[in-house]
């Protein structure tokens, strides 16, 4: 692809909407958004950024075509059959995953057509995921003889742990309703409503308070590692934060006085 055409139909697509929310939407239709080593660095690159950028508030992430996102790029995996090569595409695919979570911003996925394998993974690394009801979802690496190792670990932590073993051992499809009744997926809406129901859930998260979301999910992801006492010291803590800035008193006056608060974020 020429300079040119990628500039016209980049990798990755970003779009913002006025309201705080980032769409980024993975552009490889062709490939179905198979996670290449450029996709994955297009995505980190955009991850950062709008980690510092003040205007976004919240992250929806999307594929282009029709389907979300298969995995990794077999044929690039097959170009070079190194223990380096193959460490490389990983490691990357692991630094995506904990941008995500890491993101001091809530990110949503918007699924439709296929999540399988690294596929997968985005879906269970994303705080949130709305789907379509002919999203599918799979960690079929099994099938061709190579165990989701990598998607396990972010499967395993969005869904019980038998229904994690039969996907990884299994590598059968579940559909939406599936999804959704074991904790991959937070909605599941008809293909046509997909945007819209991204975009409303988007945008009630961005009429909260930017500061008391960051500590929210930055607490989220500690906490659940921890042990219940030290989890309890732990958020504790972050509540004394939180009440100690300017945010959560002016809320907590606002509703008293039963009016809209001003967020300063801060």
């Amino acid at each position: 692809m020429s300079l040119a055409e990628q500039i016209d139909d980049p990798l990755l697509r970003e779009e913002r909407d006025g309201h705080g929310v980032l769409r980024l939407t993975m552009n490889r239709p062709a490939q179905r958004n198979a996670l290449s080593m450029d996709l994955m660095a297009a995505l980190i690159e955009a991850l950062d950024q709008a980690g510092e950028d003040k205007d976004v508030r919240v992250v929806v992430i999307a594929g282009a075509g029709v389907g979300f996102c298969p995995g990794h790029d077999l044929r690039e995996m097959r170009q070079d059959a190194s223990a380096e090569a193959y460490a490389r595409i990983f490691d990357r695919c692991s630094t995506m995953m904990q941008k995500i979570v890491g993101l001091p911003k809530p990110v949503i996925a918007e699924v439709h057509g296929i999540a399988t394998a690294a596929g997968c993974q985005l879906v269970a690394s994303c705080d949130l995921a709305v789907a379509a009801e002919d999203a599918r979802f799979a960690t079929s690496g099994i099938n061709v003889g190579l165990f989701c190792s990598t998607p396990m670990v972010a499967l395993s932590r969005a869904i019980g742990r038998k229904a994690a073993m039969e996907m990884l051992l299994t590598g059968d499809f579940i559909d939406a309703a599936t999804a959704k009744a074991w904790g991959l997926v937070n909605h599941v809406v008809p293909r046509e409503e997909l945007r819209t129901a991204t975009d409303a859930l988007a945008h009630k998260i961005c009429e909260k308070s930017a500061l008391a979301i960051s500590l929210g999910k930055t607490a989220f992801y500690r906490q659940i590692e921890m042990d219940l006492s030290a989890a309890y010291t732990y958020t504790s803590e972050v509540m004394t934060r939180n009440m100690l800035s300017h945010d959560a008193p002016e809320g907590i006056d606002a509703f008293i006085a039963k009016r809209k608060p001003v967020w300063r974020d801060e």
